[in-house]
């Protein structure tokens, strides 16, 4: 039965539109622990069971590569775009009508999915899948500070953001057990599940009520229908520009000028406002241009992960049902660095696992520059265990270090902060998909030419091989031309088949390059730090929120009921 409960000064949430912070039993505070990770986990699987089996899906539902390709750019546009209204939502209409509507809502498209399997339908649950993933993830975070203690809270905040990035290594591990099982639609169920059992914990143990007031001004919608699309129009370009190739369709660049305009009419409207959605001057500040440089550059080095080894194995005619044990490793390995960023975690020096993330991504992308053709899955178990370790080792302490900036500096800028570093980790995914698909692209078409050149029949080596090759089919094919013809088939494809090797390979260099570059500016970024004197954001906060516990009561104290 619910009881009166007055709230108390070091109760109040520090986030805003979050619930208050009650002293719960343990039991209760192990409960929340378990529903702040269920919400996230469901808030990042329904997309990565997609994403990492995007070429099953595109065949069982025969959409081609094009439309296919729309179906990531439909889910970052709306994940990006949805955290400028849900934070508002939450403050104005309460916590529990925003989980209550943002589940049933994502419920009722799965659903609908299993029914209707067509290329909109496909593009209709992505686009709700993130709206439903952001408001997830944010649940995750909020459950997790009511599993914690007061001077454990910023721990709550570490754990909510990197519990969502197993989802894409779960995702890899359990793709063959479900696929198996069932078609496509066996995904979708699991996703179901995740979501009904998400909706049925919330509504057992609901969080504690949050304040609610009036925020939302006709002026956000004008800054919503200016972002809206120029988002999505970014997107769409990042996403298909390597499919369809970046000069070879005019709308893909004007799709980028027109998010250009489209976003600075948006900053611009935003610049003006008493108060706006984005508080840009305090995004402007070059200390917060900073830290979202280094997480996007990050989230760009770890496509080493998501594109590079997978595309590198698939070119080497690597399925998925081959790639479940390298991706049990790797949710291992990532569940040991979200374990180790908790434990080595330093107020005092927050960047430093963002350090050690960017020495172990340079040393697992120079461990995989040396592929070759009888590479397999087991030999990238420990270049991937290290970038999955890394990966983990880097978004809590990036997000915590925002947090803390954001705070200090008020919360009003907190919006700000959360559309900002969605947007690094979302666009920053497809965009080293872009920039590193744009270059094994190219790399290929070069490293091609040259082995070209080297085959010439007048070459022992090259004859010989050609002669296998022809004698490969022999057995099918008995006209000695067309015999001829096959093998040099043959040979040409082995030839991109190694074009396409040597391509991965430069782009595994680059990364360890750029990983190492990244490694030295943390460095000394925080040397300079160090030599000014500055203490960490993270201890001012912690030091701000202890005067404030042992302030006196505030005359707004409210009675609420809680559970």
């Amino acid at each position: 039965m619910a009881e009166s409960y007055q709230f108390k000064p070091h109760e109040r949430p520090i986030i805003p539109g979050s619930p208050f912070n009650p002293d719960h039993p343990n039991y209760r505070m192990w409960a929340y622990g378990a529903i702040g990770v269920l919400a996230a986990l469901t808030g990042g699987l329904g997309n990565s069971l997609v994403t990492a089996n995007l070429a099953f899906f595109q065949g069982t539902l025969g959409l081609t590569s094009v439309e296919a390709a729309w179906i990531p750019a439909a889910y970052v546009t709306t994940n990006v775009c949805s955290n400028l209204l849900l934070v508002k939502f939450r403050q104005q209409f309460g916590l529990g009508l925003f989980i209550k509507l943002m589940l049933t809502f994502y419920i009722l498209t799965v659903v609908t999915h299993l029914f209707v399997h067509d290329f909109w339908s496909a593009i209709l649950i992505r686009a709700a899948s993130g709206i439903a993933a952001a408001g997830l993830i944010t649940l995750g975070i909020l459950a997790m500070f009511q599993a914690m203690p007061a001077p454990k809270r910023i721990y709550a905040i570490l754990i909510g953001i990197s519990v969502p990035q197993l989802a894409t290594p779960i995702a890899r591990m359990i793709a063959p057990e479900l696929l198996e099982w069932g078609d496509w639609r066996m995904a979708y169920f699991f996703e179901l599940g995740l979501a009904l059992l998400t909706l049925a914990a919330v509504l057992a143990l609901p969080l504690p009520p949050s304040q609610r007031e009036k925020v939302f001004e006709r002026a956000d919608f004008i800054t919503i229908g200016l972002m809206f699309p120029g988002i999505g129009l970014l997107c769409a370009a990042l996403s298909l520009g390597r499919t369809l190739w970046w000069t070879s369709q005019p709308w893909i660049g004007w799709a980028l000028i027109g998010a250009i305009l489209l976003i600075c009419a948006g900053i611009a409207v935003e610049h003006r406002r008493e108060r706006p959605l984005l508080t840009t001057r305090w995004l402007s500040q070059w200390i917060i241009i900073r830290i979202a440089l280094i997480a996007i550059f990050m989230r760009i080095l770890l496509s080493e992960q998501t594109f590079g080894s997978i595309g590198l194995l698939s070119v080497l005619g690597m399925g998925v049902d081959q790639f479940r044990t390298l991706y049990v490793i790797v949710t291992l390995a990532s569940i040991a660095g979200l374990l180790t960023a908790i434990v080595t975690f330093q107020p005092q020096s927050p960047a430093r696992g963002i350090q050690v993330a960017c020495l172990l991504i340079a040393v697992g992308a120079f461990m995989d520059a040396g592929a070759t053709n009888l590479t397999r899955p087991a030999n990238l178990y420990l270049s991937q265990a290290l970038i999955g370790f890394g990966a983990l080792l880097f978004i809590g302490p990036a997000m915590v270090i925002g947090v803390s900036r954001t705070l200090l500096a008020g919360p009003q800028n907190f919006i700000s902060w959360i559309v900002l570093f969605s947007a690094t980790q979302n666009l920053g995914g497809l965009a080293g998909s872009a920039i590193f698909g744009t270059l094994q692209t190219v790399r290929e078409k070069i490293h091609s030419h040259n082995l070209v050149e080297q085959v010439l029949l007048t070459n022992p080596t090259v004859a010989g091989r050609l002669s296998g090759s022809a004698r490969q089919v022999g057995g099918v094919v008995a006209d000695p031309v067309l015999r001829s013809s096959e093998g040099a088939a043959l040979l040409g494809r082995d030839v991109a088949r190694e074009a396409n090797i040597l391509a991965f390979n430069d782009i595994f260099f680059v990364i360890g390059i750029l990983a190492c570059l990244l490694f030295l500016w943390g460095v000394s970024i925080e040397l300079r730090m160090r030599q000014r004197g500055e203490i960490s954001p993270i201890i001012l906060l912690a030091q701000r929120v202890a005067a404030m516990a042992a302030g006196a009561p505030r005359k707004d104290s409210q009675h609420h009921d809680i559970g």
